[in-house]
């Protein structure tokens, strides 16, 4: 079993940056796929970005590309999502998983694939 728990959301003005962090325990996650997944109010929650446990391999979402980045420490079990010129619409509950499988580029945004998330972190972005 892996336990998941998140921190650093927060509000935050449009422009500005915050940092997610995702402590996991239980197991060490250096070969498990790290994701964020986001969930808006009235949306379902989508993917946001991962990373596989093989150096180089990190996905994102196309609206976050170039403003998130997502970065692990194995030795801290930690996975963190930079998030940098926030838009009003980043606003949502930001979720950490943890898959054992490899994400590959077609893998790496279905959520029913990810067996252990997080309760979840609350991001608001005000315009």
């Amino acid at each position: 079993q892996v336990q998941l728990v998140e921190s650093g959301g927060g509000l935050v003005q449009a422009g500005g940056s915050l940092k997610l962090s995702c402590a996991a325990s239980g197991r060490t996650i250096s070969k498990y796929t790290m994701a964020w997944f986001r969930q808006a109010p009235g949306k379902e929650r989508e993917f946001v970005s991962a990373n596989s446990w093989i150096a180089g391999n990190k996905y994102y979402a196309d609206s976050v590309k170039g403003r998130f980045t997502i970065s692990r420490d194995n030795a801290k079990n930690t996975v963190d999502l930079q998030m940098n010129s926030l838009k009003p619409e980043d606003t949502a509950v930001y979720y950490c998983a943890a898959d054992g499988r490899l994400a590959t580029a077609q893998t790496m945004g279905v959520m029913t694939l990810y067996d252990y998330w997080g309760q979840g972190t609350q991001v608001t972005v005000a315009s």
